[in-house]
Parts: structure tokens; C-alpha cells; sequence
């Protein structure tokens, strides 16, 4: 072999390693749009949201602005970087339904598809709660988004509910009814830091919608009934209490997100 062909050799092996090397490098790094989430939290936690820029949270993450704005319109939305795909979800589940599901448990299971979202990341899903507590815009552009959880449950109630009488308002409000059960599990888990049976929560409090408006929850797979759902043929006056029935009161024009408050303090703090 001649010893141009061996400098050859020895420059392909080299080209490569390199590119090798920069395979490596490239696998090892997160995808942007989490590089840009965990940057941006790192950030917060550490200065602050109102402190923190996008500038900031770019040069943290080593791309330029005109990628964070390709993933998040705002800098709200990094905050609440999963909702778009939860509500692409839900809205796939509940148009997948069909006559033999009862639309009281259907609403209910969609619901639960927001939980698994937070449950999937625990940590990161404290932390995001308490900085949306602590930062007031924050706590509003999560009520927006909340609406739009409730109005794709009620859309569905409303096709499911056509030619009842009352069937628009009887889908608003459990619409409603299952959006501010699922929340208050949901945050009675978050304070808690995570700790504990999410599903279980949820469930329970999802039970009171089931057996108010609908169908009552499964039984548990210990064949033992959810709290708050009397056996069939059970009638109140029995050895057993009768369940609580929760009434509220909402001024007509009420918005969604105040009747879904009064729920929410009609039920109290951790149920």
C-alpha cells in the first residue's frame, strides 16, 4: 500500500470517528422543545418567573429565539408545554365514542387522560403547580385552559344529549361537575407533592359525578363499592347513611369557571 493510500485510510477512519462522535453528542442532547422546558424551569426556580426571559431561557438552552417561538407561542406556554397534545387526545377518546358508552362515564374517563398527563412527570408537575400558584398570570392562562378541557367535554354531552329537553344545560353542568371533581383530586394530590394514589383521588371524586348524573363508579377490584355509591336495591334510611348530594346555586350567565368554583367549594378542601 502506498502511503498516499495509507493517509487516506487513516483520514476516512478518522471522518469516521468523528462523525461518530457527533452522532453520540447529538442522541446524548434531549430534544429542543424539552431542552426548552427544562431550561426555562431551571430558570424560574431559580429567578423567578417574571424575572426570566425568553432571551434567557434560549441562551440557557443553546438554540435562538425563533426555535422557542417554533414550539411555544408564548412564554406561558412553556409552562404548560403538554396540554395541546392532552387536548388532542381527549378529543380523539371522545370522538372514538360510540352509543354503547354512557356519556356521564365517558366524560369522566376522558378526564382521567389530564391525571395520567400529570402523573407521568410527578416532580415536574408540583413544581409547575406551584409556580402557577405563586404568579397570577399564570393561575389565569391555566383557567383558560382548563375551559377548553370543559368546553370539549361539553360539546360531546351536547351531540350525546340532542333533543333532550335541558340537554345543553344538563351538558354544561356535568361538564362542569366532572371538570371541578377531577381538579379538586387533582390539586388535593399536587399539595400533597405527589405523594399518594392520584388515580384513587380521582376516582373518588369522580364518583360523586357518575352517581349524581349518571352511571355509579365501578366497583373496586376488591369487589368493595367506592365511597360515596350505594349498592343497587340500597334505599336511604337503612343501616347505611344515604350519600350526600351536593346542590349549587349559580347566578343565570354565570361564566364556566365560576360555576365550576362554587363546585368545588361545595365539595371542600380534599375530597
Amino acid at each position: 500500500m502506498s502511503s498516499s493510500s495509507a493517509a487516506s485510510g487513516r483520514g476516512e477512519k478518522a471522518e469516521r470517528a468523528e462523525k461518530g462522535e457527533r452522532a453520540e453528542a447529538t442522541a446524548a442532547k434531549p430534544p429542543m422543545r424539552d431542552a426548552l422546558v427544562a431550561a426555562a424551569f431551571q430558570l424560574f426556580l431559580e429567578r423567578g418567573y417574571e424575572q426570566t426571559t425568553v432571551d434567557d431561557i434560549v441562551t440557557l438552552a443553546g438554540v435562538g429565539r425563533r426555535s422557542f417561538f417554533r414550539y411555544f407561542p408564548s412564554k406561558e406556554d412553556v409552562v404548560f408545554p403538554d396540554h395541546e397534545r392532552c387536548l388532542a387526545d381527549m378529543t380523539a377518546f371522545l370522538a372514538a365514542s360510540g352509543d354503547e358508552h354512557e356519556p356521564v362515564r365517558r366524560v369522566s374517563d376522558a378526564a382521567r387522560l389530564v391525571l395520567r398527563m400529570y402523573a407521568e412527570n410527578p416532580t415536574f408537575s408540583v413544581q409547575r403547580y406551584r409556580l402557577t400558584k405563586s404568579v397570577p398570570g399564570l393561575r389565569a392562562y391555566e383557567l383558560s385552559v382548563v375551559w377548553r378541557y370543559e368546553r370539549q367535554l361539553a360539546e360531546y354531552l351536547r351531540e350525546r344529549f340532542a333533543g333532550r329537553r335541558d340537554g345543553t344545560l344538563q351538558a354544561d353542568v356535568i361538564a362542569a361537575a366532572v371538570v371541578a371533581a377531577h381538579n379538586n383530586a387533582l390539586r388535593s394530590w399536587l399539595r400533597s407533592d405527589g405523594q399518594g394514589d392520584a388515580s384513587a383521588e380521582v376516582d373518588h371524586a369522580l364518583g360523586y359525578v357518575q352517581s349524581a348524573f349518571g352511571t355509579g363508579p365501578a366497583s373496586r377490584p376488591d369487589g368493595h363499592e367506592p365511597h360515596g355509591h350505594e349498592p343497587h336495591g340500597h334505599e336511604p334510611g337503612g343501616d347505611e347513611p344515604a350519600e350526600d348530594v351536593v346542590v349549587v346555586v349559580s347566578r343565570r350567565g354565570a361564566p364556566l369557571w365560576r360555576v365550576v368554583q362554587e363546585i368545588e367549594t361545595a365539595l371542600g378542601p380534599g375530597t
